[in-house]
């Protein structure tokens, strides 16, 4: 059966890895994450997610974006939730200032991990199966966010890696997609509302 609801979810993705193969071409420096740059360069709590280190950095990102977008079509995840996405998008890298020993920072990965937030929050509030679809990914994410001691140090050398991780990224991403998910759904819960009282 067609999902045309994940349409608008596939697009995100696909936007997602676009910028970040577009933004590889472009000189990093005026568009990473540093903490001292922001008040004078705002853009970088956006375009730092699109910034790679490295090709292996692009190559395990987009890799994500195909995976999301997989899942986000399996769980016919609507304009809601991409709403939510564009939301946490900066609210991901914003968390970062609770560490500000992470002096730079660059990857889709925190916003990806806030991606997966939002469709478990989506499948957990539906019947038959999605929930429990949706426990078993929540389970999964604890499980990868516990294990990388996202509150030690803000840098971790990763095998297989030629760049070293920012755990804490993956935290505030989760974060981000959880506060991204509650504001879309008050906001349209007070949409309801208002279309109520004038009816």
């Amino acid at each position: 059966m067609a999902r045309r609801a994940a349409t608008c979810w596939l697009l995100l993705c696909a936007a997602f890895a676009v910028l970040s193969l577009l933004v590889a071409v472009l000189p990093s420096d005026r568009l990473d994450w540093r903490p001292t740059h922001l008040a004078a360069e705002p853009w970088r709590v956006v375009t730092a997610a699109f910034v790679h280190l490295s090709l292996t950095h692009l190559a395990a990102n987009l890799a994500g974006c195909a995976v999301l977008a997989l899942l986000g079509w399996r769980a016919d995840l609507g304009r809601r939730d991409v709403a939510a996405a564009l939301a946490a998008l900066p609210l991901t890298q914003l968390g970062l200032l609770l560490r500000p020993d992470l002096l730079r920072y660059a990857g889709l990965s925190g916003v990806l991990h806030a991606l997966v937030a939002i469709a478990v929050l989506t499948l957990l509030t539906r019947r038959g199966r999605d929930p429990l679809i949706g426990a078993a990914i929540a389970a999964g994410l604890l499980l990868k966010l516990v294990t990388e001691h996202p509150l030690g140090p803000a840098l971790r050398p990763t095998p297989g890696f030629d760049f070293a991780v920012a755990p804490f990224a993956h935290l505030s991403g989760v974060m981000a997609g959880v506060a991204g998910w509650g504001l879309v759904r008050l906001w349209a819960a007070l949409a309801a509302h208002r279309r109520l009282n004038s009816a």
